[in-house]
């Protein structure tokens, strides 16, 4: 397996562990939609939440927000309103970003608003 599939791997699990430990209920992890994935899908109080993960080896970005393209954040949309409707959930849905560097964590809640990319 690439290195880079290993860090990212290993990074979903740190996520999902955080999430966890933080009150959230994982609902899915690598959910597949066409030729895409979600890393995860989590329940938190009254919220579908769409966790996109990113991990890296060095702390330098612009910005965390813009590490998910437009493309993918159209593609998540697109995805999870799929599962909502395969699943029949009437609950909002949120869209995060957790950004990991090493151990270090970084949790975006409401990275995005997905009326933006309609």
């Amino acid at each position: 397996m690439a290195k880079h599939n290993e860090l990212g791997i290993k990074g979903e699990q740190k996520a999902v562990f955080f999430l966890q430990k933080n009150g959230f209920i994982i609902l899915e992890t690598n959910w597949r939609y066409k030729k895409n994935e979600i890393d995860i899908i989590a329940k938190n109080n009254e919220y579908i939440v769409v966790v996109e993960v990113k991990t890296r080896t060095t702390d330098y970005f612009d910005d965390v927000v813009n590490v998910v393209s437009n493309k993918q954040k159209r593609f998540l949309i697109e995805s999870i309103n799929s599962y909502i409707e395969e699943k029949n959930i009437n609950l909002e849905v949120r869209f995060d970003i957790i950004f990991i560097v090493g151990d270090k964590i970084e949790h975006i809640e409401n990275a995005f608003n997905p009326f933006d990319f309609v």
